[in-house]
């Protein structure tokens, strides 16, 4: 590893240490009353002290965000599919499509719980109903920018729709997929988080999050947002590593175009 590069190593935890560090200040110094906002350093240790209990509720909340994610990666794959094949059906479906990104979607969480029940499902559904938008925008995209020199070299050789689909159209759209998973990943968990807080279900870090509202313990509050965050971080992370081994070939993931 060069130099350079092992000298940016720390810097996404200078940042990160110097914005808890700020708010840390902040809530002291100003005196701020407890129940408006709380210490990093309060809502870490109580966190910390029940451990056991907010691990088994993120372990939920991970399954329920990534099975979304999945889920919601796989429709936008299919649908975007299906409209990358024609303008007419793209610009008939957009509108639909926005109006999904658009709409305060935990407005109507208390509809798919009573819909779906309590527990798992209304989770997924609204996980993956909230995240499908960006993946089919990106894969419209992505597929569309396949490289036309490639394209005509794909006509040339009478490589079929789905040869020209899996080894050059799906592989155009991938940096777009990715930079949404970023986006949706947060995403997820916000829906994750709500849901679970919602659905008459003990389960999550969001049921946690509801039970510590409603009794009015902030410490508890503040930790499960913590943990939620974190989860967050950690995801981000991931995508990044599993982007650059996907996309080693990419001309965005090699050492000069950083």
């Amino acid at each position: 590893m060069s130099r350079r590069a092992t000298a940016t190593v720390p810097a996404p935890l200078i940042g990160l240490g110097v914005f808890l560090g700020a708010w840390e200040l902040f809530v002291r110094l100003a005196h701020v009353r407890p129940f408006v906002l709380r210490a990093p350093s309060t809502a870490l240790a109580h966190l910390w002290r029940f451990r056991d209990d907010y691990a088994s509720a993120t372990w939920v909340t991970v399954q329920h965000a990534v099975t979304g994610l999945l889920i919601a990666l796989v429709a936008g794959l299919l649908v975007g599919g299906l409209l990358s094949t024609s303008r007419f059906v793209e610009q008939a479906s957009q509108p639909v499509l926005v109006l999904v990104q658009v709409t305060p979607w935990f407005a109507y969480v208390g509809s798919v719980v009573l819909w779906l029940g309590s527990g798992t499902p209304p989770a997924l559904f609204m996980e993956a109903f909230v995240c499908m938008p960006a993946f089919v925008f990106a894969t419209v995209d992505g597929m569309r920018s396949a490289d036309a020199a490639a394209l005509e070299l794909f006509r040339s050789v009478d490589a079929g729709r789905w040869e020209t689909l899996w080894r050059l159209r799906l592989p155009s759209a991938a940096p777009t997929l990715f930079t949404s998973a970023r986006f949706n990943w947060g995403l997820a968990l916000a829906a994750s988080y709500y849901v679970e807080g919602a659905n008459f279900s003990s389960q999550g870090l969001g049921s946690i999050g509801r039970s510590a509202a409603a009794q009015n313990e902030s410490n508890a509050l503040w930790a499960a947002v913590f943990a939620t965050a974190l989860l967050g971080l950690l995801g981000l992370l991931a995508l990044s590593a599993l982007q650059r081994l996907v996309l080693r070939w990419h001309v965005s993931q090699r050492p000069e175009a950083r």
